[in-house]
């Protein structure tokens, strides 16, 4: 049998739908089918996923990282593990910075140790590049506006002096994507949540918001890791992508599409309490790169993904 596949962050948002990718790839061909190991946290209950094996793994813990990459010996990672939120990012700055950075020096320094040469998927993030009110290429400005980009910096970097040890990165700057199950403390998933609550009688018909001039892009999560999966499958060692469709939404536009599906009347209020220190007005990625190099564009449109995290949520509430 051939070295599993190995997802970190397995139980997570992108790592879940990775999973099912993973799976259902090895549904449609079983003799192309491959081990799938997901690690997920100490103390939680990871989702049931057919064909995957599940292993609980802190990647704080370098000890437990270094018997578990032993244990599995992975002929390809991808490493989804890590703290994701933006706006947390500002008061949990220790957190986001051991998780993302620290977490991954130990994932990277354990396939070292077992002298393992896996192909190594990195997902980095459009927050690490200077704002800008064009749409960014791979080669812009390295400057992350926020704690979280600066995490995300320094775990590429780490990435990809990786290469040298004799793994292969490949890494891809995902730009904002939802769907089904991602956090309600993410806007989009959050908006979808309080109206799928609103429907079902347990809160009062209004809609709390933050800032609706911002602008977006809503790439639905299939599609993201579907790029994940292209990148790693394709993509050039060392060589970012950006996991991006080009195309902005302001947040105000997400929210009246969902509040026009929803069943009963709902009232928008802005919250300037939920606006973020050094909100960037306008965040939209050049796809090019990944268009062209590697075929890969996003396919799912956003009428679609909000119809599913809506029907998501409200499959909660029942």
């Amino acid at each position: 049998m051939p070295n599993p596949i190995l997802v970190t962050g397995a139980a997570g948002f992108a790592g879940s739908h990775l999973l099912e990718l993973l799976a259902a790839d090895g549904a449609r061909d079983p003799a192309a089918s491959v081990d799938i190991v997901g690690w997920h946290r100490p103390g939680k209950k990871p989702p049931a996923v057919n064909g995957v094996r599940w292993d609980a793994v802190d990647l704080l813990d370098r000890t437990a990282v270094a018997a578990a990459i032993r244990r599995h010996e992975p002929g390809a990672v991808y490493h989804c593990a890590g703290a994701a939120h933006v706006g947390r990012a500002w008061d949990s700055v220790t957190s986001t910075f051991a998780v993302n950075v620290r977490g991954t020096h130990h994932l990277l320094d354990a396939l070292r140790a077992a002298s393992l040469s896996p192909v190594v998927f990195v997902p980095s993030s459009a927050m690490i590049y200077r704002p800008s009110n064009e749409p960014i290429p791979e080669d812009h400005d390295l400057v992350p506006p926020n704690p979280y980009g600066l995490s995300k910096l320094a775990q590429e970097m780490l990435a990809v002096r990786a290469l040298a040890d004799g793994i292969d990165v490949r890494i891809g700057r995902a730009f904002n994507h939802v769907g089904p199950r991602q956090d309600p403390a993410f806007a989009a998933s959050g908006f979808a949540r309080q109206i799928a609550e609103i429907e079902a009688g347990r809160h009062e018909p209004r809609i709390i918001v933050g800032n609706l001039s911002a602008q977006r892009e809503a790439i639905d999560v299939r599609d993201t890791v579907r790029a994940y999966r292209a990148i790693l499958e394709q993509g050039s060692s060392g060589r970012p992508y950006n996991v991006s469709s080009g195309r902005a939404y302001p947040v105000g536009e997400v929210v009246g599409r969902l509040v026009a599906k929803s069943r009963v009347p709902v009232h928008v209020r802005v919250d300037a309490s939920r606006f973020r220190p050094n909100d960037i007005p306008l965040l939209v990625g050049d796809p090019s790169r990944i268009r062209d190099e590697i075929g890969w564009t996003p396919t799912i449109p956003l009428e679609q993904t909000l119809d599913d995290m809506l029907e998501y949520w409200r499959s909660q509430m029942r």
